[in-house]
Parts: structure tokens; sequence; C-alpha cells
């Protein structure tokens, strides 16, 4: 499966951003409201300039306190986030999320980004497949 396909099968909606000089007060929030693991960090609403995620967040909690809440989102955020093509297969998509040790990317396409994919949109994709794959081969096995 492609990402292409995943995107279609997910509920239109956008990619939520956020802009690079928000507090991350605000980007907890905007979390929080969307009930959404992370957003993507960008000035003009088409390039990715980074990603912040629930678990930044969480992580400069646990290690400074709430005033990293007062923080730009600029300063919390991952630059240069890693990103996929439409074109792209799941399956390279999950290694290079699982290799990454990262939940949510952005897909880009002639340098805009046009969607965000996670890894549950993945795993999903993939049993999808795996269902057909059975349905299919019980279908051979049975004669049908």
């Amino acid at each position: 499966m492609r990402v292409s396909q995943i995107l279609k099968a997910k509920p239109t909606g956008g990619v939520v951003t956020i802009p690079p000089q928000a507090s991350v007060a605000d980007a907890a929030n905007l979390l929080s409201q969307k009930r959404i693991g992370s957003v993507v960090v960008t000035s003009d609403g088409s390039h990715a300039e980074g990603i912040l995620s629930e678990r930044d967040i969480v992580r400069e909690l646990g290690k400074r306190g709430a005033g990293c809440l007062n923080d730009l989102v600029s300063d919390m955020m991952t630059r240069d986030p890693v990103t996929c093509a439409s074109t792209d297969s799941a399956d390279t998509v999950l290694t290079k999320m699982t290799d990454g040790r990262f939940r949510h990317m952005p897909v880009v396409e002639d340098g805009a980004m046009i969607g965000l994919i996670t890894i549950g949109d993945v795993v999903k994709s993939r049993l999808t497949e795996l269902a057909m794959e059975k349905d299919a081969l019980e279908g051979m096995i049975m004669g049908h």
C-alpha cells in the first residue's frame, strides 16, 4: 500500500500546524483540543520546519518543570522532520518510523506538505492488507 492510499482513508481536515513563535503552552492546548499527538511547526502553512509531539513536551516537563511551557515552540521542536512522499510504500514509512523512534511523519510533494500520517495509520493499512491477503488465500484453498 502507498502513502497516497493511506491519506485517502484518513478523514479530511488537513494538517494541524502551529507557528514557531507560539508558546509551548499554546501547542499543548492545541494538542489537547484536537486530541492529537503532534503538531507540525510551519511559518507559511506548507513547509514543515519542525514537529512538536506530546512526548517532547512531557519529556521537558519532567526535566525542567512547568517553566518550559513558556518556551517558544521553535526552541523545543524537532527540526527538519523526516518526511515521506505519497508514492512511498507503507513498509518503507513504517521502517523509517520504527528506526527513528517517532510516530508522526509529514507527507511532502514538490516541497509542500500535503498531509501527515501516523504510525497508527500505517499499522491500520497493513492490517487491512493482511486481512485481504488472508481472505484471498482462504478463497484459493477453498476453491472459490
